[in-house]
């Protein structure tokens, strides 16, 4: 049998990335499910349907890093003043710090990967990163569109 060299994948290395993001925010006991929950709250209030719909994920995950999050101190439930059934979700003084440190955590981390490199490569890694967020940010906005389409 021919041993055939594994091809480095995208998908393998956006895990290896997610590994080291990982490693970063466990400096701040986070894990990566709450950094995500925090940084979308950190526009500002949101309920946990429109949570569960941009991250992805069941409603039940939201709830699990929810109250995680709120024992801690770092989000508030509150309850809406024209529909009890409705809460809204935001991020604590506490929890703004903490997400603060979680970006700087992993930042540090990215710049020391990338730093491994010589300086002209070093800087369009992270300088490429933006047209990551900008391309999620449009598949989300065509997903909820779809499901706004569908009535979800």
């Amino acid at each position: 049998m021919i041993n055939k060299p594994v091809l480095e994948t995208p998908g393998r290395t956006a895990a290896r990335l997610g590994r080291q993001v990982d490693s970063a925010l466990a400096r701040v006991e986070l894990t990566s499910a709450q950094y995500r929950m925090l940084f979308q709250l950190a526009d500002g209030a949101e309920a946990s349907t429109m949570l569960a719909r941009k991250l992805e994920v069941s409603a039940p995950s939201v709830t699990a890093v929810v109250d995680g999050l709120v024992n801690r101190g770092l989000i508030v439930r509150t309850p809406s003043d024209l529909d009890r059934r409705k809460v809204s979700l935001d991020l604590t003084e506490e929890g703004r710090r903490v997400l603060i440190e979680a970006d700087a955590s992993v930042n540090d981390r990215l710049q020391a990967i990338a730093g491994r490199l010589d300086e002209e490569r070093a800087a369009k890694l992270i300088e490429d990163l933006p047209l990551w967020e900008a391309a999620l940010d449009a598949r989300r906005i065509d997903r909820l569109a779809s499901r706004a389409a569908k009535g979800r």
